[in-house]
């Protein structure tokens, strides 16, 4: 059995609906206003776990692989929830570092009613008073893949000791960097010699390697990494392992009730697969499947896939790398 262990941060979300989360009319603002002193009727609260690691942790258990979870929680009631939730699924928590002085993530999450949403964020604490973690990578080499994402505090200097071990046991690395990682090109190009896929949407992987469209750059992050896969949005994705190129379109066109977790369950339903010695194309179909569950349920884990779910076909493109198909 594939052994993968997630690392990074865990949130408790609180999910508010009301009709009052209007989009604005271009789509980029939540068009409401907060005045100070009102209180504002929510049609539904949902309490749900999140946080990238834990979400990609269960779509590894539920596709029957040895999934693992590495980070550091609290005492904190949201702490508790979150491992509670990990357990129920059979996701390995022995790893976890637990101490008073940390706290889980918190985020307060209101949704519009398309479906988008604007995201009040606490990100926690995992680390010590002296600003280190106390983590056991060492655990790292019982693995045969990492999956590290939102490091929170640790940044690239923890992912540098992460992907460092990884390489140290011959353990392979999935990637798909976060904000603060992306921030910093020139630590983050150098250290992508350690990781085997590398996950991005268009814009983070601009901010990487050069080229307009998501076949440019999927081909140019070959220079960095084995397999490469740019999304875009409902634009769909490519993906290229060097010998083949895969561009897909959305999997299904289904009524989006919140998007909180789509990129996680695309990224970790293409290493579910590709694990497992499945075929580009085939974890293509599979992660934008995932996705595409996802994003019919409120939270971020309500809607992954369970092993053996019932697939069906979607537009997608394979071409040998050394042919210019024409589509």
């Amino acid at each position: 059995m594939v052994k993968i262990l997630a690392i990074g941060k865990g949130t408790q979300d609180v999910f508010l609906k009301s009709d009052e989360f209007d989009p604005h009319k271009e789509g980029k603002h939540m068009y409401t206003h907060l005045p100070l002193g009102l209180k504002m009727e929510v049609e539904d609260v949902h309490f749900c776990t999140g946080g990238n690691a834990t979400n990609v942790a269960v779509t590894f258990a539920r596709q029957g692989l040895e999934s693992a979870y590495l980070w550091g929680l609290g005492e904190d009631p949201a702490s508790q929830s979150i491992l509670q939730d990990l357990d129920n699924e059979g996701v390995n928590t022995t790893h976890v570092v637990q101490a008073r002085d940390f706290q889980s993530g918190y985020s307060v999450i209101m949704i519009a009613t398309n479906g988008e949403r604007t995201i009040l964020n606490h990100r926690g604490r995992a680390f010590g008073r002296t600003g280190r973690h106390n983590f056991n990578l060492d655990v790292i080499g019982d693995y045969d893949w990492i999956y590290p994402t939102s490091l929170g505090d640790g940044g690239l200097p923890l992912l540098r000791e992460i992907v460092d071990m990884a390489e140290k046991h011959n353990v392979k690395v999935m990637l798909n960097p976060a904000g603060p990682e992306l921030a910093e090109h020139d630590k983050l190009v150098a250290l992508l010699d350690g990781v085997d896929v590398l996950c991005t949407n268009k814009e983070e992987m601009q901010m990487l390697v050069s080229g307009e469209t998501c076949e440019e750059l999927a081909l140019h992050a070959l220079n960095y990494v084995p397999v490469a896969i740019v999304s875009d949005g409902p634009n769909g994705v490519v993906a290229t392992d060097g010998k083949t190129i895969v561009r897909a379109g959305m999997y299904e066109d289904v009524p989006v009730v919140d998007r909180t977790g789509a990129g996680d369950a695309f990224a970790s339903g293409f290493l579910s697969q590709w694990a497992q010695g499945k075929s580009l194309r085939e974890s293509i179909v599979f992660a934008s499947a995932n996705s595409t569950s996802v994003v019919t349920k409120i939270g971020a884990k309500a809607g992954i896939l369970h092993k053996h779910s019932t697939l069906h076909e979607m537009p997608i493109h394979e071409k040998p790398l050394n042919q210019r198909s024409k589509e």
